[in-house]
């Protein structure tokens, strides 16, 4: 069985086109088969009728010239006696009175039409007679005061059966064109409705390729295209972030390791222009030492991130409660024992258009550096604002200097690079590229003069 199955997935066609052709040419020949036979025998009836109206006709003529008024059943001579008398047999009750001059006491013709000469009713039979062609055969009763009659007629069914081969011939014939025009004609309309849809995959193969803006939108097309179109568009969208996304990390992989890969050239061949002593060596080492842990740090940051994204994509949608993950965050952040935290919220329950493995990744960077500047408290507070979650992160830290506002969002920039905190200044960076790829936003309110004061803006779930 599963040979069987095997060879059949073979043998059907590879392409939509042909198997959607192969399904129509069968189910075509399915319905013509059954209007054949039903045809064929409505005209097998319809040829039989025929003959047995003949056959009655001929009956009736041949009546005329018997005279059953009599006490005896007598036959009148007529001018065309000879025509009537063709495959005609009279019968007096049982007793045979006349009979076709070709045929003989003991052929079959003869013993049927005795047989129906029997029968109290008309009644008709058909009988292959002596190796030829089919016979029909009907009685007719004739009934008369004190005598009755019976006129047996025979006709040869071969012109009808020799209509009836020609029909079904011509129907065999007619299937056989029916059936090509139904494949041709199948193939070329199936070919011309996916015509669209190649098309419309190779201009996806070719704008997938290059990350183009090219879109097909869903104007002007069929329900199905539209449908296609817009499930390709999504497709391509996707693909553009990827690459785009792509493209970001490896720039910023660039950007942020050629400083301290120059500071690592520049110690290398500060040290071999020269003899250098074993703290100049030491110090030298430190820096190469330093440099390479914020390549590292740098490194693992982007990595981290670019996997995240990969296990849950930021362009994939979903819907979080944003204070119990506020208060998680806040629970699990490390403050010094003077600085007090608290989330201030305005109704139980605020939930954001995003996942809550993204919504971490945006707050957690904004709550760690308010964590590490504040002097004693880090306030929270979320509110729904204008069909948007509004989350506010508060410090009351020295707050952002003035000349470094600019270069705040910048990867790889840093206020004070020896205030000897861990970072590589890509915490808000990464929370502001996160919060746009979503249709959100991070900001800094410079006009906040206690402390720093950073919102972060959602769409709202």
């Amino acid at each position: 069985m599963k040979r069987t199955v095997r060879m059949f997935h073979h043998l059907a066609p590879r392409t939509l086109r042909g198997r959607l052709s192969l399904a129509a040419l069968t189910t075509a020949a399915l319905l013509m088969t059954i209007l054949t036979v039903v045809f064929n025998a409505v005209m097998d009836r319809h040829l039989q009728h025929q003959a047995d109206d003949e056959l009655r006709n001929r009956a009736a003529a041949v009546a005329t010239t018997v005279d059953t008024s009599g006490r005896r059943v007598r036959v009148v001579e007529t001018a065309n006696d000879r025509l009537l008398d063709t495959n005609v047999w009279i019968f007096a009750g049982t007793h045979l009175l006349e009979k076709p001059p070709s045929a003989s006491d003991g052929s079959a013709l003869t013993q049927t039409a005795d047989k129906l000469a029997g029968r109290s009713e008309h009644a008709c039979t058909t009988i292959q007679a002596d190796g030829h062609s089919p016979v029909r055969l009907c009685s007719h009763r004739l009934r008369g005061r004190h005598a009755s009659a019976t006129v047996v007629t025979a006709l040869d069914l071969a012109p009808y059966r020799s209509s009836a081969d020609t029909l079904l011939l011509g129907s065999l014939i007619l299937d056989a064109v029916m059936l090509g025009c139904t494949y041709a004609l199948t193939r070329l309309s199936v070919g011309r409705a996916l015509r669209p849809v190649r098309t419309m995959t190779d201009q996806a193969t070719k704008w997938s390729a290059t990350g183009s803006d090219e879109r097909f939108g869903t104007e002007d097309h069929p329900v199905e295209l539209a449908r296609l179109g817009a499930s390709l568009d999504q497709l391509l969208d996707r693909i553009r972030t990827v690459l785009r996304h792509e493209q970001q990390l490896t720039g910023e992989l660039s950007h942020e390791l050629r400083t301290p890969l120059t500071r690592i050239i520049m110690e290398l061949d500060w040290w071999r222009t020269r003899p250098r002593t074993d703290a100049e060596t030491r110090a030298a080492h430190e820096v190469i030492a330093d440099a390479a842990q914020s390549m590292r740090t740098i490194c693992d940051t982007l990595l981290n991130e670019a996997r995240e994204n990969v296990r849950n994509p930021s362009t994939l949608p979903g819907t979080t409660d944003v204070v119990p993950v506020l208060h998680r965050l806040l629970e699990t952040l490390r403050t010094p024992d003077a600085v007090k935290t608290e989330v201030v919220t305005e109704a139980p329950v605020l939930e954001a258009g995003v996942a809550p493995a993204l919504l971490e990744r945006i707050v957690s960077p904004l709550l760690t550096n308010a964590a590490r500047y504040a002097r004693s408290r880090v306030t929270v507070s979320a509110r729904r604002v204008s069909g948007a979650a509004r989350i506010e992160i508060v410090d009351d830290g020295p707050g952002v200097p003035e000349a470094f506002v600019a270069e705040l969002f910048q990867p790889g920039r840093r206020a004070d690079v020896g205030d000897g905190h861990d970072g590589a200044g890509l915490g808000l960076p990464l929370a502001r590229r996160l919060a746009r790829a979503v249709s959100g936003e991070v900001s800094y309110d410079p006009r906040h003069t206690a402390g720093a004061k950073f919102t972060v803006t959602l769409p709202a779930g």
